[in-house]
């Protein structure tokens, strides 16, 4: 795992700089601490800041091939190296080294931009062709890895993260108002888009080829739904599942370095650790964090139950809302984005922990989206199914449902009552965001007229409509799960995963993500993944007998943070603090009145303290990246 960073200029007379390369290195050397290594010829430079993990004495990069023409930076694993180096051997390729990274090379010499096809894993890369005269970028299938660039239109610039583009002066730091609107919108920002003008995110499954001033991109993977009505039941797909997994695993467990496990207390987690003990003898660290106060729900219990079961060398932290508040500028300066994402304030605390023992670590990201775990999918199926029973009587259930719920306050009333006359591609934004959410349908109140006149609603919702227009003929889950992979999953999951873990220079290894799970999940009937109430079913009968039955049968809650009792109150000064001031005012985004009442109401019951962090994150983005001409370096 690493950081990557380079540029190339399209006038061939013109030479990238060594000092600007090393800026670009040094600014994300917490990604790379074991060494950085760059190449420059004429108008190409490449950045490399290496976490050693595999081949630990001869995988220094930028690496070349036999006769120096390619040269490489690649961030990430590739699970199926040892396979591929065998065949490429076959085909009369030479090795000088035992790294995955050389296999990318001689991929490419074989197959050229087709070559990540072939490629099993996490990854994003830059190769230099200097026969062409070509940059060839590309990055994994689901996201896992970072890949950002700039095109200057006399030079193109990229990076694992912002702050490398930014090194170079020749970019400037305007902000994308459109896409503080999507933000809004979403609270994330789903697509290629980022909050600074003309630095953009390469999408997932894509590459781009730069030749003679020119960029071309291409896709070269998708998720297809094609569940395979085979005959078989759900226990004997589920053993099949446990056997694959079990696999999976084993290959994600490839390294020259220690590897431990995250534990959540819940079933991806521990069904990844279940496997994991399978695959060594040596004792598997695990790891958990909890909150300091009382009546917080806490995830300890289970890891605990866990770690026990597989007889772990457990280790837990628990962070208060002091030590959550303190690190919040730095979260800001790591994430880059403004992701509603409390959760990944715990992710870096924890990931710290295991970086103490451990240079990578397991987790169970993504099985919710493979494999239908979120209560909302379950809670959506059966309410379009009520949908369509009411058939007439829809306006009036709504009516009545909203009535119910200014009754008695309940939020989950009347966040369903507009949805009986919506139908769901109108209104599944994502697993966030909601054209009712409060920031999304008060937007006139909460937004000065000048930043209103920014707004473009049909362009904020472009990526969902035709996201679910690739998928309108499959079953309703389908269509939320695609939207989520493509959306929610890369753009907040992923990124604070990313992020999180590559700030304590720690490699986070996702097996339910690898992309032949994806697609085992995707063939399977909507049926197997959620029915009735019960949801991720194909996933719990495959691991029912392994891990405890109380984390099979437990209430989903994720990493349950505190947020809504500590912006309330422990948080509460700082957030009018920052959300109030003269200078967050006085950018024209919002009306001071509008942010006082919002500030009010999460103040009776907490109800939206993701709209409050969501833009307490925002004005401490703009704080660090635009009012701040420098970027410090930790």
């Amino acid at each position: 795992m690493c950081g990557i960073c380079g540029k190339l200029v399209f006038d061939s007379e013109e030479k990238v700089s060594a000092e600007l390369v090393d800026r670009m290195m040094n600014v994300i050397s917490h990604r790379g601490p074991d060494g950085q290594g760059k190449y420059l010829s004429g108008p190409v430079g490449l950045g490399h800041a290496r976490l050693a993990i595999i081949d630990l004495s001869t995988g220094d990069q930028p690496m070349t091939n036999e006769d120096g023409s390619i040269w490489l930076v690649y961030n990430g694993e590739i699970y199926n190296f040892q396979e591929l180096r065998d065949a490429l051997i076959r085909k009369g390729h030479t090795f000088r080294s035992t790294s995955d990274t050389e296999v990318i090379i001689h991929l490419y010499e074989e197959y050229g931009v087709e070559c990540a096809k072939h490629l099993r894993g996490m990854f994003a890369f830059a190769l230099w062709d200097s026969r062409q005269q070509a940059l060839y970028l590309a990055r994994d299938r689901v996201g896992i890895k970072p890949l950002y660039y700039a095109n200057l239109g006399t030079a193109f610039v990229f990076g694992s993260e912002i702050k490398s583009i930014l090194c170079d002066p020749a970019v400037k730091r305007e902000v994308n108002h459109e896409a503080i609107h999507k933000f809004l919108t979403f609270l994330y920002l789903p697509g290629s888009d980022t909050l600074f003008k003309g630095i953009h995110k390469l999408d997932p499954g894509h590459y781009l080829f730069i030749k003679g001033g020119k960029i071309r991109g291409g896709q070269y993977w998708d998720l297809c739904f094609k569940p395979a009505e085979n005959g078989k039941s759900v226990a004997e797909t589920a053993e099949e599942l446990r056997q694959f997994l079990g696999k999976t695993v084993k290959e994600h467990m490839i390294s020259d370095v220690p590897v431990g496990v995250l534990l959540s207390g819940g079933v991806d987690s521990t069904a990844i650790l279940s496997c994991a003990v399978q695959e060594t003898s040596k004792k598997i660290a695990t790891f958990t964090i909890g909150f300091g106060g009382e009546e917080f729900a806490d995830e300890r219990p289970y890891a605990r139950m866990a770690a026990e079961r597989f007889g772990t060398d457990h280790h837990e932290i628990t962070i208060t809302p002091q030590e959550f508040s303190n690190f919040l500028p730095s979260y800001v300066w790591h994430m880059e984005e403004p992701v509603c994402e409390a959760p990944a304030i715990a992710l870096y605390y924890v990931s710290k922990l295991a970086s103490q023992h451990v240079k990578v670590v397991l987790s169970g990201e993504g099985g919710d989206e493979a494999f239908g775990g979120y209560q909302n999918y379950r809670n959506l199926v059966l309410f379009e199914q009520l949908k369509k029973i009411a058939g007439p009587f829809n306006g009036s259930l709504a009516s009545l449902t909203g009535a119910l719920g200014r009754a008695n306050g309940s939020a989950r009333l009347k966040k369903y009552a507009p949805l009986f006359k919506t139908p769901l591609p109108a209104y599944y934004y994502s697993r966030v965001g909601s054209p009712f959410s409060y920031l999304n349908s008060r937007r006139n109140e909460i937004c000065t007229g000048d930043f209103l006149r920014t707004y473009d609603h049909k362009a904020g919702i472009q990526i969902i409509d035709e996201l679910f227009s690739r998928v309108d003929r499959q079953p309703l889950l389908n269509q939320m799960l695609y939207v989520d992979t493509k959306t929610w999953l890369p753009d907040d999951l992923l990124v604070k995963a990313d992020k999180m873990t590559m700030a304590n220079s720690l490699e986070l290894r996702v097996p339910l993500l690898d992309h032949l799970v994806l697609e085992f999940a995707a063939a399977l009937p909507a049926r197997f993944k959620v029915r009735g109430t019960a949801t991720k079913r194909i996933l719990k009968a495959a691991f029912k007998d392994k891990i405890p039955s109380e984390i099979i049968h437990r209430r989903k809650t994720g990493l349950p943070v505190p947020l809504k009792k500590w912006m309330r109150n422990e948080l509460n000064g700082h957030v009018r603090d920052v959300l109030l001031n003269g200078r967050s005012l006085s950018r024209g985004y919002f009306r001071r009145d509008a942010i006082e009442h919002l500030l009010q109401l999460n103040q009776v019951d907490g109800a939206l303290m993701k709209e409050v962090f969501s833009l307490l994150t925002l004005e401490m983005w703009h704080a660090e990246f635009v009012d701040s001409q420098s970027l410090r370096t930790n």
